[in-house]
C-alpha cells in the first residue's frame, strides 16, 4: 500500500518556523480547503529541513500552495 496525498489550499496563517534540538527546521502551517458549497476542511501541514526554510521565506498568509506528501492520523480524546 502506498500512502500519498495531494492537497491544494489557501495558508489560514503565517507559516511558524522553529529549530528543534540537533538544529534541525520545522515549519507548521495549516491549509483550508474547499469542498463545494459551504464546507471547508483545514488540514494541518508540518515540512521539514529546506523545504520548512523555504515554505517560510516564500509563502504567506492566503497564499495559495499545494502540498505533496504522506497522511499522518492521530487520535486525540478530550477529558
Amino acid at each position: 500500500m502506498l500512502n500519498s496525498v495531494n492537497v491544494q489550499g489557501r495558508i489560514v496563517r503565517d507559516p511558524e518556523l522553529r529549530e528543534i534540538a540537533g538544529g534541525k527546521k520545522v515549519v507548521s502551517f495549516t491549509l483550508a480547503v474547499d469542498r463545494g458549497k459551504d464546507a471547508t476542511d483545514f488540514i494541518r501541514c508540518v515540512a521539514w529541513d529546506k523545504t520548512a526554510e523555504t515554505i517560510s521565506t516564500y509563502t504567506n498568509k492566503g497564499d495559495m500552495i499545494v502540498c505533496s506528501g504522506r497522511l499522518s492520523v492521530r487520535p486525540w480524546k478530550d477529558k
